[in-house]
């Protein structure tokens, strides 16, 4: 693995280690604690997007930051997003200008995305919707290692509250021993 890569893990790791994730997992209020810590309101909003469209999508203004997510869309696939947006504001990413590089929408898809958000509001913050191959990158490796931590916990509490969860438990901790835990990481 080229030191790069190393990089991106290591600051990665260190990031989703570092969130509080409700146990057993809850989208509303985690995003409550994330928003509450960073002293910014956080608001997800459920929108209709064309099959063209952005799967998600993160707005940042100056009263508080928009997660979007489309209705259409399974509830993995709905956390996956809006993990993937939260990985951008812990990054602070900011994302850059449309164009060649990325998605850019237009005013109308703007609007038809966030009707309850001004023209002018739409129109300042569309500019900043894309990010570079990097920061995608970093988004989505922390929203994987968010959700590996989402869905372990899921497990071991369902083994807690199960009569047969020791050899659920058991097979955690051989899954761990082969593949590695969270407190024994390679590179």
């Amino acid at each position: 693995m080229d030191r790069r890569r190393k990089e991106l893990w290591r600051r990665c790791r260190s990031l989703a280690d570092g969130v509080a994730l409700p146990e057993p997992f809850d989208a509303g209020s985690f995003i409550a604690e994330l928003a509450a810590g960073r002293g910014r309101p956080i608001e997800v909003m459920q929108v209709s997007v064309p099959s063209s469209g952005p799967c998600g999508l993160l707005m940042s203004t100056e009263r508080a930051d928009y997660i979007l997510y489309p209705a259409n869309t399974t509830a993995l696939h709905r956390r996956h997003i809006l993990l993937h947006e939260v990985g951008h504001l812990l990054c602070g990413h900011v994302g850059a200008d449309g164009g060649a590089a990325g998605i850019a929408l237009d005013a109308a898809a703007g609007k038809a995305l966030m009707p309850n958000l001004s023209p002018e509001l739409v129109r300042r913050v569309l500019g900043r919707t894309t990010y570079s191959a990097v920061e995608e990158q970093e988004a989505e490796l922390l929203a994987s290692l968010l959700a590996q931590r989402v869905a372990r916990t899921s497990v071991r509490g369902t083994a807690r509250h199960e009569e047969g969860g020791s050899d659920l438990a058991g097979g955690l901790a051989r899954v761990d021993d082969l593949f590695g835990s969270r407190k024994r990481r390679l590179p």
